[in-house]
C-alpha cells in the first residue's frame, strides 16, 4: 500500500500550448501502468500453474517474506531515488517490482476461483477507468480529500496489522469496505496529482520520462490494492467450487 512522495501544486490553468504535451505525458503514465499490470498478471498465472514454485513459496516462509520485503524495498528505493537514477534503471526497477508482485499474487489462485479473479479484475478495471477519468477532467481540487484518504489508508494499515493477531471477522470486513472506498478515491486524487505535476517538470524531458514511471507506479498500486479489496467482496473461494 505504498504511495509516492512527490507533491505538485494544486489545480492550475493549463496553457493551450502545453495540453498536447501533458496528454502525451499522461499516455506514458497509463502505458507503463498497463504494461506492469500485464507483467504481473502473466507472472502470477505462470507461477500459479507451477506446483514446484507454489509449493516453494508456501512451504518457505523466509522466501515469502523475503519477496514482500523486496517489493517494499523496491518501491521505497524508486520513490526516493527516481530523480537521480537513469530512465532505464527506473524502468527496470518498476518492471522488477511488477514481476515480484506477480509471484506473490500467484497465491490468490489457491484462494479464489479463476472466474472470480478475472471478473473482479474487470470490475476493478471499470472502476479505475471511471475514477481516473474523473480525476483527469474535474475542475475541483481534490487535495483536501486526498489528505483525508491518506490518513484513512494509514488507519487501514494499522488495523490490518492488529487484525493479523486478533483475527476479527468484524474488523476484517470494516477494513475491506473502507479500503475499497479509500482506493476508489485515491485513483481520482492520484490521477489529478500526476496530471498537475507535469507543470512542475515541463521542459525537462529526462525527468518527465522518469516521473511518468513514478506516476504509473502510483496508479498501479492503487489498481492492485483496489483489486485485492474487491476480491475479498466478490471473490469466490475454491471451497465453493
Amino acid at each position: 500500500m505504498e504511495q509516492n512522495t512527490y507533491e505538485p501544486r494544486t489545480i492550475q490553468v493549463i496553457p493551450e500550448e502545453l495540453k498536447a504535451s501533458q496528454a502525451k505525458y499522461m499516455s506514458k503514465v497509463y502505458g507503463w501502468m498497463s504494461l506492469a499490470l500485464v507483467v504481473t498478471g502473466v507472472i502470477a498465472y505462470l507461477v500459479a500453474g507451477s506446483e514446484t514454485l507454489i509449493s516453494a513459496i508456501i512451504a518457505n516462509k523466509l522466501l515469502f517474506y523475503g519477496l514482500i520485503f523486496a517489493e517494499l524495498g523496491l518501491v521505497l528505493w524508486l520513490s526516493a531515488r527516481i530523480a537521480k537514477m537513469s530512465t532505464t534503471t527506473a524502468i527496470a526497477a518498476f518492471m522488477g517490482y511488477a514481476v515480484l508482485n506477480g509471484v506473490t499474487l500467484s497465491l490468490i489462485f489457491l484462494m479464489y476461483t479463476p472466474i472470480s479473479i478475472f471478473s473482479t479484475f474487470f470490475i476493478t478495471a471499470g472502476t479505475f477507468a471511471v475514477m481516473s477519468i474523473y480525476g483527469y477532467v474535474t475542475k475541483s481540487d481534490l487535495t483536501k480529500i486526498g489528505k483525508i484518504l491518506m490518513m484513512l489508508l494509514v488507519g487501514i494499515i494499522i488495523a490490518s496489522v492488529v487484525n493479523f493477531f486478533l483475527k476479527s471477522s468484524i474488523l476484517y470486513w470494516i477494513t475491506t469496505y473502507i479500503g475499497v472506498a479509500v482506493f476508489v478515491g485515491l485513483i481520482a486524487y492520484d490521477t489529478q496529482k500526476i496530471k498537475n505535476f507535469f507543470l512542475e517538470i515541463e521542459g525537462n524531458e529526462s525527468l518527465i520520462s522518469k516521473m511518468a514511471i513514478m506516476g504509473a507506479l502510483t496508479l498501479y498500486l492503487d489498481f492492485i490494492n483496489l483489486f485485492l479489496f474487491l476480491l475479498r467482496l466478490f471473490g469466490g473461494g475454491r471451497s465453493n467450487d
